[in-house]
């Protein structure tokens, strides 16, 4: 089986727990319009600031987020502690524009972390690198000002080199007041824009944030974090964003530590009226499909302005929680098969147990070529019962009600109808 190559970051634990959750939550809720609503309508920082004055989740309750989360089978949470609006969720000693200004008055951050704690998940912080409202943040092609008549002008005023030391001292402060961190997810490294309306922009990437230098002291402060890729220079972990990776991620030929973040419905904020919310057989065969691939996966929740999980969500949640309770050890601790999988199936696999995912159900048979000899038992995993199987031999008379087969394979002997799990599962041992 693929192996990736030893991290900086301490990913052992990662590869095991496979399954996290993203939390997208800000001023953004309140308009409900995507996260990037800033962006999307050019907004101005004082027309946006309406959100902040009326900033108040009353209904707050983080421990139902954490125990919500661990219902679900998600081993760590990620959450945004600043998005691009430079709204933060904790009290930092660098800006005024927090959670401790807005009618809430509290930092959200700190009972959040002790919440998902006490659930025994690891804890992650989203940070972005984009700040659309600190005034040293030079405006570029994704700026709500970008359109602006006066936004050549105003970026002669603004120098990246003093946000760069905000952003320096944000981060140190999320990795000094919160206790080990074990994730820290940063969003978004950019090339210059090719739009000829946009031209004069430049893009911003590891020269701008000063990336080298952030990560010397984010080692330095938590030598076993876990870092993402997208400070323009590569860590520990490449995050595929809203696809699926149709096999293991490699850089350089070489398979890597890899995660894919998706959303339930087309927004990482909350958004109200959206109404893509993908299926309950597309949110399970997501999470297959990325440890089939030797991937974890990162599943985001958008809370309301009133500081609550919407039903849609906790609809979802409980899809991964219902089909979590009986097949989380096809997921825990398994990662792609040495086998390829039957047409309309998908393999992981832990070791010396097999887990087969089938997609389509079949007709009474299922071929598993080249495993022949190697089964010991088979069993559902939804409820241990058996499944009989046969190893067609070379010389054996054949019949009008033998099913066909090659050489070296095994004939599964299904029920006829499929259980009633959402993705049923075939757990082989192998001898």
């Amino acid at each position: 089986m693929l192996q990736p190559a030893q991290t900086t970051g301490d990913t052992r634990w990662f590869v095991q727990d496979r399954f996290g959750l993203f939390i997208h939550w800000g001023l953004y809720a309140l308009p409900a319009r995507h996260e990037w609503v800033k962006s999307r309508e050019e907004i101005s920082d004082e027309a946006y600031e309406r959100y902040f004055r009326h900033f108040d989740p009353d209904l707050y309750e983080p421990a139902l987020w954490a125990q919500a989360a661990a219902r679900a089978g998600m081993k760590y949470f990620v959450v945004t502690t600043k998005h691009h609006d430079g709204f933060c969720l904790w009290d930092s000693d660098l800006t005024e524009y927090k959670a401790t200004r807005t009618p809430h008055g509290r930092d959200v951050l700190t009972p959040l972390v002790a919440a998902f704690r006490a659930e025994n998940m690891r804890v992650g912080f989203y940070h972005s690198l984009l700040d659309w409202r600190h005034p040293q943040y030079p405006l570029d092609a994704n700026h709500p000002q970008r359109n602006h008549p006066e936004a050549r002008a105003m970026n002669q005023d603004r120098d990246v080199r003093l946000y760069a030391d905000y952003l320096h001292g944000q981060t140190r402060e999320l990795l000094t007041r919160f206790g080990p961190i074990d994730i820290l997810w940063y969003d978004f490294s950019f090339k210059k824009p090719v739009q000829p309306e946009f031209a004069h922009f430049e893009g911003k990437g590891k020269d701008d944030w000063r990336s080298e230098e952030l990560l010397k002291m984010i080692r330095e402060l938590q030598p076993g974090i876990i870092l993402n890729d997208r400070l323009q220079i590569d860590q520990d972990v490449k995050t595929p964003e809203q696809y699926q990776p149709r096999e293991w991620v490699k850089v350089n030929g070489q398979p890597v530590v890899w995660e894919a973040c998706q959303t339930f419905s087309g927004s990482w904020g909350y958004h109200r009226d959206e109404s893509t919310w993908k299926s309950p057989a597309q949110l399970v065969k997501m999470l297959i499909n990325s440890v089939a691939c030797g991937g974890n996966l990162l599943m985001n929740v958008g809370p309301t302005g009133r500081g609550e999980l919407d039903q849609r969500t906790l609809d979802a949640l409980d899809v991964y929680a219902r089909w979590m309770h009986r097949h989380s050890r096809s997921i825990y601790g398994c990662t792609q098969s040495e086998f390829a999988a039957p047409s309309g199936c998908r393999f992981t696999q832990n070791g010396q147990r097999l887990y087969l995912h089938i997609y389509d159900w079949p007709f009474k048979h299922l071929h598993l070529d080249g495993l022949a000899g190697r089964i010991e038992y088979a069993q559902l995993l939804n409820d241990a019962s058996e499944i009989r199987y046969t190893e067609p031999q070379a010389d054996a008379p054949h019949t009008h009600m033998t099913p066909l087969t090659k050489p070296g394979s095994v004939v599964l002997e299904l029920p006829v109808r499929m259980p009633d799990v959402t993705v049923p599962v075939i757990e082989l041992f192998l001898k």
